[in-house]
């Protein structure tokens, strides 16, 4: 390369460069007006208003109202093109599936729900799952491409591939292609994540204001938690990073659907709440879950029960707490989160469940680890999984891949990859 050719090439990636930054910014909402795009960057008003207008031009940005003056007259604000296009999210549960469509800024504009058995296997799931996705994309409004795609599933994911490995509940699951199956019927980028961890990016979005290190603990059919340091999402090397539903439980027995005997989840998750549930029943112990019985008792039940003060419920709630309160207790002296927030079906039971993990964590924790611990319960609003996906495809389009595709003006599988 001469040397005019690699000066052409240094000033257009330093265009490039200052490009990003300035629609970054005001995505990000740190920037709203070119004045403060000025001040954030160092770029003369000049470059300033040439950046903006070359970002209007691609689409990324559009003008909005007049902005308070700080001295002068007022400058005009900015905003993100949130409305270019959608992305999908695709939240499946042990029992159920979720979909949803949201604008770039994560907002949640369609969903949808059905229950559903997850063991129905990945061709089954996924071909319903899509069909829901394509009932609301062909509902009407605007005509706008799917940019993304965010799924979440109840097991381990190596999210490089977006393949399961080896997941308990998931039966014919093990290394199936859900990106590329998701992303041949989309025609855009997908992102394959274990459900909890979709859930802990819905908490960062609600925390927001700052960097947080938090373990979302999900506590439903399955047992697993997600962890954000410092606000990223930490997955380990392999993807299995807080699947605590599988450490041992001192003296058990039981054997759990990985194969394993003893693990924590085989004790405490919702599956065994109902198991133990059936089984004070059929040695004659009195309870309202009489009245539910059969297929119909669900990890939900039995925490409603507790909640309305049903001994035999409340029981088996308060030791789930327990033997989830000592394997969190753990996880805090090592990782030392600031916020533990509990989640899933069983955690439902509401205070009967929070205090007994309180308890636990405070007596088996270091005190330095707990002096500043907030443990709490998820808002438990359905549309958590639906926001965590969302966030998760925003991460990975704009924060990761964005320098990839962002002079297309939008993005495409292989530029992404």
């Amino acid at each position: 390369m001469t040397t005019s050719s690699t000066l052409r090439f240094a000033a257009q990636s330093d265009v490039m460069t200052s490009l990003l930054s300035v629609v970054d910014l005001v995505r990000t909402g740190r920037a709203t007006t070119r004045p403060e795009i000025g001040r954030a960057t160092g770029l003369r008003r000049g470059v300033v208003t040439q950046r903006v207008e070359q970002a209007i031009e691609l689409g990324y940005l559009e003008d909005g109202e007049l902005a308070p003056s700080t001295g002068g007259r007022l400058p005009r604000s900015l905003r993100f093109r949130a409305d270019r296009g959608r992305l999908v999210v695709c939240a499946l549960g042990a029992r159920h599936i979720r979909v949803g469509l949201a604008s770039l800024d994560g907002t949640i504009e369609e969903q949808a729900h059905r229950a559903w058995d997850i063991t129905h296997g990945p061709a089954a799931t996924l071909e319903e799952t899509l069909a829901m996705v394509d009932a609301m994309l062909a509902q009407g409004g605007p005509d706008r491409p799917v940019w993304g795609v965010g799924v979440g599933v109840p097991g381990p994911v190596d999210f490089a591939t977006g393949r399961p490995v080896a997941p308990p509940i998931m039966p014919g699951w093990n290394a199936f292609d859900v990106r590329g199956h998701v992303e041949q019927h989309l025609g855009a980028p997908a992102w394959v994540d274990n459900d909890v961890n979709l859930l802990a990016l819905n908490e960062r979005h609600r925390r927001s204001a700052e960097p947080v290190d938090l373990a979302y603990c999900k506590i439903g059919t399955g047992i697993g938690v997600g962890l954000l340091s410092q606000g990223r999402l930490h997955r380990g090397a392999n993807g299995a990073a807080g699947d605590i539903g599988h450490v041992r439980v001192a003296g058990s027995t039981e054997p759990c659907r990985c194969g394993r005997t003893g693990c924590l989840e085989a004790e405490a998750a919702g599956w065994a709440l109902v198991r133990e549930a059936r089984r004070a029943l059929e040695s004659g112990a009195s309870s309202a879950l009489e009245k539910v019985g059969g297929d119909a008792l669900s990890p939900k039940s039995v925490a409603d029960a507790a909640m309305d003060g049903d001994a035999l419920a409340i029981e088996l709630v308060q030791r789930s707490a327990h033997l989830v309160g000592d394997a969190l207790a753990t996880l805090v002296n090592m990782f030392n989160p600031a916020v533990i927030v509990l989640g899933g079906a069983v955690s439902t039971a509401g205070e009967v469940y929070l205090a007994e993990v309180r308890q636990r964590v405070y007596e088996l924790s270091l005190p330095l680890a707990t002096r500043d611990l907030v443990i709490t319960r998820s808002v438990g609003d359905e549309k958590e999984p639906l926001r965590g996906g969302a966030e998760l495809a925003r991460e990975q389009l704009f924060e990761v891949s964005f320098p990839r595709w962002f002079a297309d003006g939008r993005p495409s599988i292989a530029a992404v990859r």
